[in-house]
């Protein structure tokens, strides 16, 4: 039934296919990951994901939630600026948790493999939830959006740090044949993978603009939300607020 169907870049799958597919590719690129990102964004990322951690307004006792951890950038700048004592790098993939526990084996993070959609945390247990890059290749978003809102407390954050759409009709257009046509051929020479990094630019068209998302975060139940646009809209920060 097309109604059970998923995008995994611009092919309709099974869901249970998408997530294994999507897996598949981020165990592929884990270790050219943190180069091509730099790459691909120019070293931009770091900027974003800085302006990300000043939003946060962390308290020394919250505890912090990243989901889609990665090879843990943030999770590094937040231990850089002794923000918490209490961090959950999360991811489904083996490759970016081995990563991670590897570069962070003597600081105190939790490393847990979960899946966005399913976390294995009690109601109200975080007072700040991070996600960044990685929602758009979720199976279920409206899913992950709802796990994101149980596990916070009342009074806990929501922050999301995702590729979006530019203001800018030019600069849209831009961006639409550098990602067509400049991602994978930079994932072909320097990761030796075209269609992963072709996935990637599947990935960032098919995703909700802002306004979308916003209204997705609304629908979820969260409060005073809003985004943030950078570069253009390129890429932006939304924030929820869980009454």
């Amino acid at each position: 039934m097309d109604s059970l169907k998923k995008k995994f870049g611009k092919r309709n799958v099974k869901p249970n296919e998408k997530t294994l597919l999507v897996q598949e590719v981020f165990s592929k690129v884990a270790k050219n990951y943190d180069k091509m990102n730099d790459f691909m964004s120019f070293g931009a990322h770091r900027l974003w994901k800085s302006e990300l951690i000043e939003f946060l307004n962390v308290q020394k006792k919250d505890k912090i939630i990243d989901v889609g951890s990665g090879t843990g950038d943030l999770i590094n700048l937040i231990l850089k600026k002794n923000l918490s004592e209490t961090l959950y790098s999360i991811d489904l993939n083996d490759e970016m948790l081995n990563h991670g526990r590897t570069k962070f084996k003597d600081q105190n993070v939790k490393f847990i493999k979960a899946n966005a959609e399913k976390l294995p945390f009690n109601d109200n247990f975080f007072d700040k939830y991070i996600i960044s890059f990685c929602l758009r290749n979720v199976t279920n978003i409206n899913n992950a959006l709802s796990e994101s809102f149980r596990i916070l407390r009342p009074g806990g954050l929501f922050y999301c740090l995702e590729f979006s759409k530019p203001e800018a009709e030019l600069v849209n257009k831009i961006y639409n044949s550098y990602k067509k046509n400049i991602i994978p051929w930079i994932g072909h020479k320097i990761a030796d993978n075209r269609d992963a990094y072709r996935y990637l630019e599947e990935s960032i068209s098919l995703f909700p603009n802002q306004n979308e998302l916003l209204y997705q975060l609304k629908k979820i139940g969260f409060f005073k939300t809003k985004y943030i646009n950078m570069f253009n809209g390129i890429v932006a920060i939304h924030t929820g607020f869980k009454v």
